[in-house]
């Protein structure tokens, strides 16, 4: 898909509901000298051109006890294997990003375990079982200092 052209109040109002989705229209409107009602139609202008994809809840993984983040750089046999890996990929929960990469790696995937026996687990029995998987090299993260979307 190519780029969308967005101007300054569109860009103004993705920059706001990056930082609060839940942010009232009125309350954008007032903030940006616009009706609500030009909100509501930038917003759905946004949402129809692909630009906006959805809103999201965040949560704290150490709350809810994922005390351990790691990052898995896969091996494939072969570069056909990825749809097949990917699929099976999709259904280890543990498993909340991934990606097809170019260099070392044909996967990258991040997780998230309650332990490291937990990561031992799911590295033996779930991810290196998976047939078409060659090889894998685990780095744990021991901190996350950096986390944000990209402004407009």
């Amino acid at each position: 898909m190519e780029n969308q052209t967005i101007d300054n109040l569109d860009k103004k109002i993705i920059n706001a509901l990056i930082y609060d989705a839940r942010r009232p229209y009125a309350e954008l409107a007032k903030e940006f000298s616009v009706s609500p009602a030009t909100i509501h139609v930038r917003i759905e202008k946004l949402k129809n051109a692909g630009i906006i994809t959805g809103t999201h809840m965040k949560v704290s993984p150490k709350k809810l006890g994922y005390d351990v983040c790691c990052f898995i750089g896969i091996n494939l046999q072969s570069a056909g294997d990825y749809p097949i890996v990917i699929k099976e990929l999709e259904a280890i929960d543990e498993v909340v990003e991934a990606y097809y990469t170019t260099g070392q790696y044909s996967i990258l995937i991040k997780i998230m375990t309650r332990s490291i026996e937990d990561l031992q687990w799911l590295l033996i029995d779930k991810i290196q079982s998976i047939e078409k998987v060659q090889a894998t090299e685990t780095l744990i993260s021991l901190q996350n200092p950096i986390h944000r979307s990209i402004l407009v």
